[in-house]
């Protein structure tokens, strides 16, 4: 078994071994570039080989309109961080519904950011049971820590997560983290790092920067108290 399978591995024995109620919902964090998508759906698939029933959604579902999302400007840091997603959304349409009490009908997006319009997905039923694996951007904000059964955070420096990410393609920019073109995303990370010290409140903490190599940094204890939050908006 390779070094990233055994690690997956570890951490679909802590998600198994944990009660759903109904749903465990699980958030996989991290910068852009930081393999978050790659790691969210290995694990889901480490899972599924178990017999899980898995519901994989992204925080990329869920962004907000375009001049939502720039109306600080479009290179401002700030406005990367507080206004790239609708955090209300996220909450009534997923994370809500598959939480205590909830309706166990839910939506796995609601807006495409490439158009700048809704989504019309139709509603989902979730079995009692099922494990929700949402990868994104900011997700140990403070709005949303208390939603999370268990999160990961992906530890990647800028000067590896950057060039990974530009690699995708030339639309997704320069390779060099001290860029101009960078400077809302890096920047826009620093300011969470500051207000919402991801890392800290991560169940898992996760050295992510060799992908063959993945290696784990922090494991905290299963069922440790989370900061309980109202629903955003």
């Amino acid at each position: 078994m390779s070094v990233r399978a055994g690690l997956l591995a570890a951490l679909a024995d802590r998600l198994e071994a944990q009660p759903a109620a109904p749903v465990l919902r699980v958030a996989v964090d991290g910068v852009d570039g930081a393999g978050k998508t790659t790691f969210a759906d290995e694990l889901a698939e480490a899972l599924r080989a178990r017999g899980q029933t898995v519901i994989r959604a992204s925080i990329d579902g869920f962004h907000a309109p375009r001049a939502v999302r720039y109306r600080r400007g479009r290179t401002s840091p700030e406005g990367f961080y507080r206004d790239s997603y609708d955090l209300a959304g996220l909450r009534s349409a997923l994370l809500d519904p598959l939480g205590p009490g909830g309706s166990g009908r839910y939506h796995t997006a609601i807006f495409d950011h490439t158009t700048d319009s809704p989504v019309q997905e139709p509603e989902r039923v979730t079995l009692p049971g099922s494990v929700l694996i949402v990868d994104g951007l900011f997700l140990h904000r403070p709005e949303l820590r208390g939603v999370w059964d268990d999160s990961v955070f992906l530890r990647v420096p800028f000067e590896v997560s950057v060039p990974r990410g530009a690699a995708r393609g030339p639309e997704y920019g320069s390779p060099n983290p001290q860029a101009e073109s960078n400077r809302r995303y890096v920047e826009g990370n620093r300011l969470y790092f500051r207000e919402a010290d991801p890392e800290r409140h991560a169940g898992v903490l996760v050295d992510n920067t060799d992908l063959a190599a993945p290696f784990l940094v922090r494991l905290s204890p299963v069922g440790a108290p989370r900061e309980a939050t109202a629903p955003a908006g």
